[in-house]
């Protein structure tokens, strides 16, 4: 695409704009979904060219926190996925321009789209007590939590403030079916920020009348790094952009003077040499703010996985230089300082025998890849599984079958195993696992051939902390001039964190209002909007 911008002199007159760009140099800090889309959005809407863009990872991978990799040999690992539904307009937008590497006739768009249609979410089996199906047909909700849900979608987020969801129901309602699935299929807590539940309930209120059997989510055919990363960073280097992995960007420098504010040099550290970059003033420097992932760490089926508290360096500490005694640029320990409510524990399971995917499909009713997750209620870690589309890897052999879970309450004792979720090796989840499920004799030959990595993430859901207006940053601050941040920890309004459309919309923003581009913008998708929706979710929660 980028050819068909770098036109002869004489075409210099009709496309001032290219040229412009042509001389500019572009900065990512992150190579997370946020970065890789601000890239191809400018290729294919800001017509720079590739070559020009530079994007920085401390990590040695690229992708951020969509990621997934593994072997059967040493077992998969993915630490976590984000759902998607069919009104992510920003996300479509976006993998539209983007080939598939398996066909390249179609999109990656496509893909999701004819993987989605094909494997339909219809769970037969969302909630489990006592090694026994849960009927979730009702919502269990009282009428006071119907009002109670109603009065926090009403109430305006500055009213709300820095509430948090169990400051606004009683304990009971945290009870009930409609919670216990909520809060495992998006990972709330009751001390998370009751502004983001009301953001929630509205970006996905077309959700709720099948919401018991998961209907209206969809998958990508592989896992999220395969089958979206891997074919954007394909077509990224193919348009030139350049990836400095093991490099680590340790601060920005600012002009604050005057009408404008602006980067004039990124500092870093690459292999543990400091260095730095002069930024010219129609230079561009996008910034991923904190990091969802950062300090995750794994373990083994003989060892735990640590729980890492550092933030002495990565994302999080990158974020506090850049806020530090610069208003407008928000407030990351809001977010990162509150570790014992922001972590949780998954753990991915590689098997090289189909005996537990054939117990849990007859156990279910649902094929793997069209019932979705399903909780244990009754398990202290409060624990979760989903069993994915065979094959869940690129590379993953026909006899390797790879299945995914979490745990909300780490560091609770477990209902078998008797000790924290955090301090279990991978062979001891799976025990744990095994005996809510009832497996009895199956259990110990599947353990014995199995690889479970388990994996801590401590800011897994920081992005859902109680927050207040200002503790986000705007994508494009006041006064910025060649800068934005993007993301899960800019403020977009309406939209929601934790998902794939928040951090390419952030970039879509971004790209566009840095580079005055008069496309529109796709708007959030309000099904409140709707009379039809309305009226369906509401006749739903009196189920």
């Amino acid at each position: 695409m980028q050819n068909s911008h770098q036109s002869d002199k004489a075409d210099v007159s009709v496309e001032p704009r290219s040229t412009q760009h042509n001389k500019r140099k572009v900065y990512f800090v992150g190579s997370g979904i946020a970065a890789l889309a601000g890239a191809a959005f400018l290729i294919r809407d800001g017509l720079i060219p590739g070559e020009s863009i530079h994007i920085f990872e401390e990590l040695k991978v690229t992708g951020g926190s969509l990621d997934g990799a593994g072997s059967p040999d040493k077992g998969y690992v993915v630490r976590g996925g984000r759902m998607i539904e069919e009104h992510y307009v920003c996300t479509y937008d976006l993998f539209a321009s983007i080939p598939s590497l398996t066909d390249q006739a179609k999109s990656v768009k496509d893909e999701i789209f004819e993987f989605s249609h094909k494997y339909v979410s219809s769970s037969r089996c969302r909630l489990v007590r006592d090694g026994q199906k849960v009927d979730v047909s009702s919502f269990e909700l009282s009428e006071k939590d119907r009002l109670d849900l109603l009065a926090l979608i009403m109430h305006s987020e500055d009213s709300l403030g820095a509430k948090r969801i169990e400051d606004w129901f009683s304990p009971t309602f945290f009870e009930n079916n409609f919670w216990l699935m909520w809060a495992t299929m998006f990972a709330f807590q009751p001390w998370h920020s009751a502004v983001e539940l009301k953001r929630y309930l509205l970006r996905f209120i077309q959700l709720f009348p099948n919401f018991h059997k998961m209907g209206g989510v969809w998958r990508t055919p592989y896992n999220q790094y395969d089958s979206m990363i891997l074919p954007l960073i394909t077509w990224l280097k193919a348009q030139g952009v350049q990836f400095s992995l093991n490099t680590e960007v340790t601060g920005l420098n600012f002009d604050l003077g005057g009408e404008h504010r602006a980067v004039k040099g990124i500092r870093y550290s690459s292999n543990g040499e400091p260095n730095s970059i002069a930024v010219a003033p129609d230079d561009l420097v996008f910034v991923t703010l904190g990091c969802m992932t950062e300090n995750a760490s794994l373990g083994s089926m003989t060892a735990p996985a640590i729980l890492n508290s550092n933030k002495s360096n990565g994302a999080w500490s990158l974020w506090e230089d850049i806020a530090k005694g610069r208003p407008g640029f928000g407030h990351p320990a809001v977010f990162s300082d509150h570790i014992d409510q922001t972590k949780w524990q998954s753990f991915t399971v590689t098997l090289n025998d189909p005996a537990f995917f054939q117990f849990i499909e007859e156990f279910t009713g649902n094929e793997a890849g069209t019932g979705g997750l399903f909780t244990l209620t009754d398990s202290n870690w409060f624990m979760s599984i989903v069993l994915a589309h065979q094959p869940h890897f690129i590379n993953q052999p026909e006899n390797i079958f790879v299945f995914w879970g979490y745990g909300l309450f780490p560091d609770r004792i477990g209902n078998f195993v008797k000790k924290p979720m955090s301090e279990c090796n991978g062979e001891e989840i799976l025990i744990e696992l095994f005996q809510h499920l009832k497996l009895g004799g199956k259990a110990q030959p599947i353990i014995d051939a199995a690889i479970c990595i388990p994996c801590m993430m401590p800011f897994i859901t920081s992005q859902f902390m109680p927050r207040v207006k200002g503790d986000r940053p705007d994508v494009v601050p006041v006064g910025a001039k060649n800068f934005a941040f993007i993301g899960q920890f800019c403020e977009i309004p309406d939209d929601v964190v934790f998902t794939v459309e928040y951090s390419v919309r952030s970039a879509l923003m971004a790209v566009y209002t840095l580079l005055e581009i008069k496309k529109e913008i796709p708007p959030v998708f309000k099904g409140q909007h709707d009379v039809g929706v309305l009226f369906d979710a509401l006749k739903t929660m009196h189920r």
